[in-house]
């Protein structure tokens, strides 16, 4: 295996969700330059889509995209995927999304601060680590048993 592609083994990928293309192209240029391997989608349609083509570690859609709640609807999708991706809603009008998600656990970053979302990015996927990993011990365990 070449080191390009063991690199590209290594990142984490993240599958971002906006309609916006300045924001999604935004987002996507931060995303990668963070050092994530980021597949875009520009409609719910499109990420389910390519939710099921793919493993994500981190499914990072925006709150509203062709429908007030089509953002739901495409966390909704991932929370059903066997790889169980950790999954984030983004909005740039933070207290209408805050109101709007009452108190629902989905996490919800705001793009405008950088070194926020970034901390969220990196949190929200070490803890999919962490679960992930907690659950292969644990069924390890009982195999051994």
């Amino acid at each position: 295996m070449s080191s390009s592609n063991a690199r590209e083994l290594a990142l984490a990928r993240v599958l971002l969700v906006d309609d916006n293309p300045t924001a999604r192209l935004t987002l996507e240029t931060l995303l990668k330059a963070s050092g994530y391997h980021v597949d875009s989608a520009a409609s719910a349609a499109e990420a389910v889509g390519r939710m099921d083509e793919s493993e994500y570690e981190l499914v990072l859609s925006d709150l509203h995209l062709e429908s007030p709640d089509a953002g739901y609807k495409v966390l909704a999708h991932a929370k059903m995927m066997e790889y169980e991706p950790a999954t984030a809603l983004i909005s740039s009008s933070w207290s209408e999304g805050q109101s709007q998600l009452g108190d629902s656990c989905e996490v919800l970053i705001a793009p405008e601060d950088v070194p926020e979302l970034l901390t969220k990015v990196a949190d929200l996927i070490a803890e999919r680590a962490t679960r992930r990993m907690a659950r292969e011990l644990k069924h390890g365990y009982a195999l051994s048993v």
